[in-house]
């Protein structure tokens, strides 16, 4: 069905943006530019029919398959033991998954995730990459790490738009009354709590990464019911305090609190705080986002150990090692490979079509898996944008749009003429409780509805930006992200689609930890390599 501009706008973004976008439209020239992914095309020959297969095997000794963070996590374990021979296959052409990057005669810009909150314990696999990258420069009184100043995103962090005007931080204050402040102040008191808590054996009750956290009962309830439930529950009915709350979700999860796990919602404001309100030294980031993160794990690994361009369609596991059979994306030449240990480093969904048992009997538990859909566009401009308020920061958020706006890629740069051109990276989470409706709206979508929406976004809070704009890139993530429903983080599914099958197939990704982060993909990769050192017969002391 053909929609009119007001109706697309609205269907996307919200009737408030559809609205705003209409009082101020103005005729301008369409941005140039291009959808660059290949969602559509790329991974649905796993759902066909039976695929060709080499006759000859190439002998490995351990193939990690998939090169996102997980992958090249489990790949920089193994490197970091000393194991030869790890191979890494990829079906796309660049590293990275969602944690891929860009770059223009501008600036390096991400495709996806673009930060990592500072760690608070000098501690675990992402302190140790850090400290290989040189980003941590010592350990204070407290034992908490120190960061490359550098690094650590630089004033202003956060605005938020709100009719007209953009104001500092990410609540807001504007206009709040008392009972607004008050149940924010009660809010972040129960986080603080949350955050200072700790079971019998002292372990956090809400820790980094998700696995490390307390299972006891007390905490793991919250599990049972929504976000939203428990906000309700709890008496914080502010509707100020809910959008932040809500945002949250939206951020780290691509969906709302009415679909987020209670233990997961909370997690996000206690996890990475110190109990006292603090977040240590704040988020680190770089110009191409994760991406640096990405280039530091494969900068661990021999010249030519990721293989791209190669779709992995079947792993069947035997008694003492694993036959893969793949085709080269390019060519269509089959290939098949005799792995003594493969480590299958991609989401479940994806999982279930290429592991051969579950070919022929599908785990139950396969379908408490849920995926949302994600828009990621990077806009080139020839100059900052102009905007009235608070000034420009590296987060800039529209209270009333169900983007979460956007990113400024040289914020980081800290160079001295900020007249300069630069890139805005705009974020929009598919949030519906429908993922396969979501997905087929993201995906039904072309280039000229999604340069319509994210320009209509930007106009009322940036008037002129239609002249700066050069160049609209945008990339489409049909599963971008698990999704922490109800149930989820506690549940009997995730645990069991942790298990290793056998002694020689082991799994590694996001979707194992129930959330789309990188400390969740970091963690699960090293795991499943610490799993593949004890089969090989190798002693290493844990890096977990």
């Amino acid at each position: 069905m053909r929609l009119t501009r007001r109706e697309l706008i609205s269907a996307f973004l919200g009737s408030a943006v559809a609205a705003s976008a209409c009082r101020r439209s103005e005729a301008r020239q369409p941005v140039p530019g291009a959808i660059v992914d290949r969602a559509v095309e790329v991974g649905h020959k796993l759902r066909g029919g039976p695929l060709p297969r080499a006759d000859v095997l190439e002998p490995v000794d351990v193939l990690v398959v998939g090169a996102g963070v997980a992958g090249l996590s489990a790949a920089w374990r193994l490197a970091g033991a000393g194991v030869k021979g790890v191979r890494v296959l990829e079906l796309e052409a660049e590293a990275g998954g969602t944690s891929r990057s860009g770059q223009n005669a501008v600036s390096a810009y991400p495709w996806g995730a673009h930060y990592l909150p500072s760690p608070l314990e000098d501690r675990g696999p992402v302190v140790r990459l850090l400290r290989e990258m040189g980003a941590i420069t010592g350990v204070d009184a407290e034992g908490a790490p120190t960061f490359e100043e550098t690094l650590l995103i630089h004033e202003p962090e956060e605005r938020l738009y709100y009719r007209g005007h953009w104001y500092e931080g990410l609540y807001l204050r504007a206009g709040a009354s008392a009972e607004d402040l008050a149940e924010l102040e009660r809010f972040e008191a129960r986080m603080n709590a949350f955050a200072a808590a700790r079971d019998a054996k002292g372990r956090k009750a809400f820790a980094v990464p998700s696995g490390l956290s307390s299972d006891d009962a007390e905490w793991t309830a919250l599990d049972a019911l929504s976000m939203a439930a428990w906000l309700e529950r709890e008496g914080f009915r502010s509707p100020r305090l809910k959008w932040v709350v809500d945002y949250a979700c939206r951020d780290d999860y691509g969906t709302t609190s009415e679909h987020v796990s209670a233990w997961a919602g909370i997690w996000y404001f206690a996890a990475r705080q110190n109990g006292k309100g603090e977040r240590s030294e704040g988020f680190l980031s770089w110009p191409e986002g994760n991406g640096r993160l990405v280039r530091q794990l494969s900068s661990a690994l021999p010249p030519g150990a990721v293989e791209r361009n190669v779709l992995v369609h079947t792993v069947e596991p035997g008694e003492n090692c694993c036959r893969v059979d793949a085709l080269e994306a390019g060519t269509g030449r089959p290939r098949a490979f005799q792995a003594r240990q493969v480590v299958l480093a991609c989401p479940r969904f994806i999982a279930a079509h290429v592991v051969a048992p579950w070919r022929q009997q599908r785990p139950e538990w396969l379908g408490a898996f849920t995926y949302g859909p994600w828009v990621v566009a990077n806009l080139t401009l020839s100059a900052p944008p102009r905007s009235r308020g608070f000034p420009l920061a590296w987060d800039n958020v529209f209270y009333e749009s169900r983007s979460l706006g956007y990113v400024v890629a040289t914020h980081q740069l800290l160079r001295q003429d900020e007249q300069g051109p630069t890139v805005l990276t705009w974020y929009l989470p598919m949030a519906g409780a429908d993922v396969k409706a979501e997905r087929e709206k993201a995906l039904s979508a072309g280039y000229a509805e999604w340069e319509a929406l994210v320009m209509a976004d930007l106009l009322p809070a940036h008037p002129g930006i239609a002249g700066q704009a050069q160049r609209l890139e945008v990339q489409r993530w049909g599963h971008a992200m698990v999704r922490p429903a109800p149930g989820f983080m506690w549940g009997a599914a995730k645990r069991a689609a942790q298990e290793s099958l056998g002694r020689s197939l082991h799994f590694a990704h996001t979707d194992l930890g129930g959330m789309a982060l990188f400390e969740e993909a970091n963690f699960f990769g090293v795991k499943a390599a610490e799993r593949v050192l004890a089969e090989l017969g190798r002693r290493e002391a844990s890096w977990l």
